[in-house]
């Protein structure tokens, strides 16, 4: 397994094996529940024309409408883009003017409904259940239940500092998955708690990944900014890609950049009205 800092790797090493790169959505392609800045949107399109890119992240399918989609360039080549939210249980291709949804592992309604009162009650047994928060609480996201205990829009600053080495979290993790044995239970950002399917996290979208488009993992890359052990996009490291760690939008404009200018440039344009 290798992870390196985004201002450590040998880019002309990396690029010469590079296949496929992913990257994780909120607060590294852009600030958490916000959509990509212009100079982002502009790098992200120019990339999808040079390698296939994939966003595989924790958050539903309509933030990556609202974060990504909405902000693209003309120019960018849907066609190579991946999009798998909610940690990967969902994967969606372009194909035939739309987002065609590959698959979705959904959880039916009585491990729905179990996710939640779990969720719901062993948060306030650990005093979790806060009185102030931001937006939703408990999010049904179909294939994923995710419990943020600040609120889903809760902003980045009171996130960081709520649980800075993440014990909260993983204590509250822990207890959930007892009640939940045939689910998986992880913590996924700084405040959030992600039930599942078992065996699905991001290690297991890159798997899919490396499947359906018969890219190895080993000349894929991943790119997040919770790549430590504990971390969300840990899991990416896991199932073998090289991991990329940033710490916050701005690394990876930087970053790349640095690709942008060591892959070969597209051999043609993809005009608005191919999208």
């Amino acid at each position: 397994m290798m992870i390196t800092p985004w201002s450590e790797w040998d880019l002309d090493a990396l690029c010469a094996r590079l296949l496929l790169i992913g990257f994780d959505l909120d607060n590294t392609l852009a600030n958490s529940k916000r959509p990509m800045s212009a100079a982002m949107a502009h790098r992200f399109s120019e990339l999808t024309r040079r390698i296939d890119v994939a966003v595989i992240t924790g958050g539903r399918y309509e933030l990556v409408v609202s974060q990504i989609l909405d902000v693209l360039e003309p120019t960018a080549d849907l066609a190579r883009l991946h999009l798998m939210p909610t940690s990967g249980t969902c994967y969606r291709r372009w194909k035939d003017g739309r987002w065609e949804r590959v698959f979705s592992h959904d959880l039916n309604a009585d491990q729905r409904a179990r996710a939640r009162a779990s969720l719901e009650r062993r948060a306030r047994e650990q005093g979790l259940w806060v009185e102030r928060v931001w937006g939703e609480r408990i999010e049904d996201r179909g294939s994923q239940i995710t419990f943020s205990v600040l609120g889903q829009q809760a902003p980045l600053e009171a996130k960081r500092s709520f649980d800075p080495d993440g014990t909260l979290k993983e204590r509250l993790a822990a207890a959930v998955a007892v009640d939940l044995p045939d689910l998986k239970v992880h913590a996924g950002g700084y405040t959030s708690i992600d039930v599942a399917g078992q065996g699905i996290d991001k290690a297991f979208a890159v798997r899919e990944l490396a499947s359906i488009t018969g890219v190895p993992v080993e000349r894929m890359a991943f790119v997040g900014d919770r790549m430590e052990p504990g971390g969300n996009d840990y899991p990416a490291a896991q199932a073998g890609v090289r991991g990329v760690s940033v710490t916050c939008p701005a690394d990876t404009l930087v970053l790349i950049d640095g690709l942008l200018e060591r892959l070969p440039a597209p051999e043609r344009s993809v005009r608005a009205g191919d999208r």
